[in-house]
């Protein structure tokens, strides 16, 4: 287990990594937009305004995985991690494989979208 633990840390961490790389790199795209006409022209301001309002909410979806891989780490440390936090069971290892932050086992997952 504790080799599989390693396994999963790092993918954590990788995607963790991955997820404050491109926080970084799109920091400009959510610079609030210059409203001077004289400078940009309307449609290149709305344009603008497109871009910012779309990394926003990237930036928003970034921020929540990277709770979720914050939490998962923290299982990991705790020894916790594997297990479902709503029933206890193991979850599915070709779950974690595709989603290492994933928190629930399918069955659990599945109840609670509807």
């Amino acid at each position: 287990m504790v080799k599989k633990n390693e396994h999963y840390r790092e993918l954590l961490a990788n995607k963790q990594t991955e997820l404050l790389d491109s926080n970084a790199k799109s920091k400009d795209d959510r610079a609030p937009v210059e409203l001077d006409q004289s400078k940009v022209g309307r449609l290149s301001r709305m344009d603008a305004m497109q871009v910012q309002a779309m990394s926003s909410a990237v930036e928003q979806r970034r921020k929540f995985e990277l709770k979720r891989i914050d939490a998962a780490l923290s299982r990991l440390n705790e020894g916790e991690y594997g297990y479902c936090v709503q029933c206890g069971d193991n979850i599915e290892l070709e779950r974690l494989e595709l989603d290492p932050a994933t928190p629930k086992c399918l069955t659990c997952a599945k109840a609670s979208e509807h």
